[in-house]
Order: C-alpha cells, then sequence, then structure tokens
C-alpha cells in the first residue's frame, strides 16, 4: 500500500473494533460450551502448541474480514503464517499482524483469560492496536499519536453486527499508566505459569504484590494502571505483543527488550520476540532482562 498515514488509521479503528467483538463473540460461545459440557478438543501443533476449533474459527473471521476491508495489505495470524515465506514477508512495509486467539491454554483450562488481538504493523513499527477480552468484557484500543481506551462490553447481550460503533466507542474512557514512586510497592502483572527467571525478577524488585492474568490483558492492565510492570522471559511471537504494545505506548509506557529500546516488528524467519518488560515508564531503575540461555 502506497499511502499508510495515521488518518488512515484512524479510519480503520472502528471497523477494526468491530471486527475483535464479532470474533471474541464466537469465541466466548464456544467457550461457554466448552465449560458446559466440561471438555475441549485440542489438538498438538507442530511446535508442541495446543489449537482449538475457536483458534481456527477465529483465525478464518478475522482473516476474511480484514481482507475485505483492506485488500491491498498482507496480514500474518499465528494460525496462517504458514502461507507465506519469509523470502515474501520480509518486503513488506505495512501488513496486519493478529493473534486470534491469544492464550489458548486459559481458553482450555477454563479461566477465561484469553483475547483477541489485532496490530497493523508500518515501518517495523505497531501503530494500531485492538485488544478484546470477551470474557472479562474489556475492550482496548489506540492507535499511535492519538489516545488509548478501554470500553466494556458484554458482546453476548449485543447485536455486534448492527452494534453502532461511533456511540460505543464514545461511552470509551481513556486510559493511562500509573508512574511507580521510589517508595511505592510495584504491581506485577504476570502468569499463572512462570518460571525461576521471573522470580529472580521479582525479588530483585523488592516488595511488591502480583496481579495474575493472561494472554495480552497483563499488558493492558500496565496500560490502565492497574499494573506497574509485565515481565516476560519466555517464548512469545510477534503477534503476542504487537497489539497490546500499541496501548500501552500510547497509554505512557513501553515494550522494552534487554537493551532498553522498544521491541520492533522487523520480518524473520521465527518471528520470535527477544525476552521483554511492559512498563509503565522507561525512568524507573527496573531490574535488568535475563540473558537467553
Amino acid at each position: 500500500m502506497e499511502q499508510c498515514t495515521q488518518a488512515h488509521w484512524q479510519q480503520w479503528l472502528p471497523q477494526v473494533c468491530q471486527i475483535a467483538l464479532q470474533t471474541g463473540r464466537g469465541i466466548s460461545q464456544m467457550y461457554r460450551a466448552n465449560q458446559a459440557q466440561r471438555f475441549v478438543d485440542v489438538e498438538q501443533k507442530k511446535d508442541g502448541t495446543p489449537v482449538t476449533e475457536a483458534d481456527h474459527y477465529a483465525d478464518a473471521l478475522i482473516y476474511t474480514s480484514l481482507q475485505a476491508m483492506t485488500p491491498d495489505i498482507p496480514l500474518v495470524t499465528e494460525e496462517s503464517v504458514a502461507k507465506f515465506a519469509f523470502a515474501e514477508r520480509q518486503h513488506w512495509s505495512t501488513y496486519w499482524l493478529v493473534d486470534p486467539l491469544d492464550g489458548t491454554k486459559e481458553f482450555i483450562e477454563g479461566t477465561g483469560e484469553f483475547s483477541v488481538n489485532i496490530a497493523l504493523i508500518h515501518n517495523h513499527r505497531p501503530v494500531l492496536g485492538v485488544v478484546f477480552g470477551p470474557e472479562v468484557n474489556h475492550l482496548y484500543y489506540a492507535v499511535q499519536g492519538g489516545a488509548a481506551f478501554k470500553v466494556a462490553v458484554d458482546v453476548q447481550s449485543l447485536d455486534v453486527e448492527r452494534l453502532d460503533m461511533s456511540q460505543l466507542m464514545s461511552q470509551a474512557q481513556p486510559i493511562q499508566t500509573a508512574r511507580l514512586q521510589p517508595d511505592e510497592m510495584a504491581n506485577v502483572a504476570i502468569s499463572r505459569r512462570h518460571g525461576g527467571r521471573t522470580q529472580s525478577f521479582m525479588a530483585a524488585l523488592g516488595e511488591h504484590q502480583t496481579v495474575k492474568m493472561g494472554s495480552a490483558l497483563k499488558s493492558c492492565l500496565v496500560a490502565e494502571g492497574a499494573a506497574h510492570v509485565y515481565p516476560r522471559f519466555g517464548p512469545t511471537s510477534l503477534w503476542d505483543t504487537a497489539a497490546s504494545q500499541v496501548i500501552v505506548e500510547v497509554a505512557g509506557g513501553a515494550v522494552l527488550n534487554a537493551a532498553g529500546h522498544p521491541l520492533e516488528y522487523v520480518q524473520t524467519p521465527t518471528l520470535l520476540n527477544p525476552f521483554f518488560l511492559v512498563v509503565c515508564q522507561c525512568d524507573y531503575p527496573w531490574p535488568p532482562i535475563p540473558e537467553v540461555m
């Protein structure tokens, strides 16, 4: 696409939010049916990670919807990345980057802490981000150069296809990170499953409280001021972080690698992230990110 400006991002944002809501409603219906049956049909991908019918449903719906909206912009999702060789992807300057169901393990285990993540990448930088948690009823969104917002949405009680998005988005509240003072106890967002590196980071941080959450919703906790930091010292892919990174950055925080630089979205064969911190502010003496062993 020759032109991709902030005006385009703002123009596309309501429709991207609606796509996330539509997808989230379908995922939520499957989730609740699975919980009622106490059974989830799970497959294993080649990398050993789980995938469900809900992953495939969400992938197909988002892929079709975004391609219809912006047919000239390529799209990478977690489930479709194998369709595009690195030799093709490396030349993309603008593309959609999507995790249709972030937190498949949370979906399977019944915590409800999963999300739909949709981001637009432009010149190696995430510029539009939408994160929707259909079971926590929260929609987060932002574009670079604008503001970050959160709105409560119960998709099970709404006709999403006919929803007046301008009316819904007028009800959204702006969010911003909460600065951490030197004598203040830090709130740390963490997964229910975390290892020794995260434990060591929290010990180095000093007195703290933890907030347990799944998926990209942890980063959104930092963006809205409910947590100060989210350390991630395990494997993630670019689609796990892109959408929430926009929201965090616009809200006043950052997503930093070990060198203290924001995560970049350069096409690589693996599309893997380094270890990173999601922080409420850069001018705080955060403990260092451990090296990858």
